[in-house]
């Protein structure tokens, strides 16, 4: 994927989808009143609640908002819906991902409401306590804020929520850390100056360094256990595939008790370096 200020996405099924640039349909145009905008600014962009949340206006005129520091117009994002309120004009979800709440307003078009043969009108809908898309631009009225939609529907596989978690990640990564292949080629650099082998990546939410050098698990966090550091140069060092590494697989390689291994796994967890992947017995580098 192309994350650069008009990165493009997966369209996940959306249709008028998010391909191509990571247009949406009504969103290549604003009031207008305000003529402000061009094409190339209208981008979309993966993201959490909370991302939304601690977005910020560049200067108390703008219209747009900021995260990471870049500007951000529409948005995508998955949640649970905990709430349906239904009025006159338009329909407000409040969704929830687990990093916040969020609600979303969906403007009724009174005629296409109101036909029963509207194809718009068979579609699946949103259900409480079930998980949704979300498309749309992030809006505030009276210092509240919601998500205009564009497009909502139901999720239908689960898949799809980790996928967009771990897409929101990446894009997070790309414009706090700067872009993959330029942190390969610096660290391809240093690695060359001193024989280490790092990866700028793979340092955790948390702060805690995760880069290796030949002799083992030189930047994690000083309190790693013994079992966390195994488990780490094991996972760093082994031939796999992108899908990582079995426990099973771990413990052997390392010369570990499989429950001395999970436990090592799951501190690597908390502390933000690794994940699972097809189950919960397999394990890899959070290394997007």
């Amino acid at each position: 994927m192309d994350y650069s200020n008009n990165y493009s996405t997966t369209s996940y099924g959306a249709q008028g989808g998010a391909s191509g640039g990571g247009f949406l349909p009504g969103s290549q145009t604003d009031s207008p009143s305000t003529g402000k905008r061009s094409y190339g600014k209208d981008t979309l962009r993966p993201v959490t609640i909370k991302q939304l949340v601690d977005a910020h206006h560049p200067h108390p005129d703008a219209e747009f908002f900021m995260i990471d520091d870049s500007e951000c117009t529409q948005v995508t994002f998955v949640g649970q819906v905990r709430g349906i309120s239904t009025q006159t004009t338009n329909i407000t979800y409040k969704l929830d991902d687990g990093t916040g709440i969020m609600e979303v307003k969906v403007w009724i078009d009174a005629e296409a409401f109101a036909d029963p043969a509207d194809p718009s009108n068979q579609k699946a809908k949103p259900v409480e306590q079930g998980y949704a898309r979300v498309w749309g631009r992030l809006k505030a009225f009276n210092n509240k804020r919601h998500v205009g939609a564009n497009i909502i529907r139901p999720i239908q596989d689960h898949n799809e929520i980790q996928y967009h978690l771990l897409e929101a990640t990446a894009v997070h990564l790309h414009f706090t850390r700067g872009p993959l292949e330029s942190l390969q080629q610096a660290n391809q650099q240093k690695a060359l100056g001193n024989g280490a082998q790092s990866n700028g990546y793979n340092q955790g939410f948390d702060g805690a360094a995760a880069g290796t050098n030949a002799g083992g698990t030189k930047g994690l966090a000083p309190g790693a256990s013994r079992a966390a550091r195994q488990v780490y140069t094991t996972l760093m060092n082994a031939p796999q595939t992108h899908e990582g590494l079995h426990l099973q697989d771990i413990a052997t390689r390392a010369n570990m008790e499989m429950a001395e291994a999970h436990k090592g796994a799951d501190e690597l967890m908390q502390m933000g370096l690794t994940y699972t992947t097809v189950d919960d017995q397999t394990w890899a580098i959070l290394d997007v």
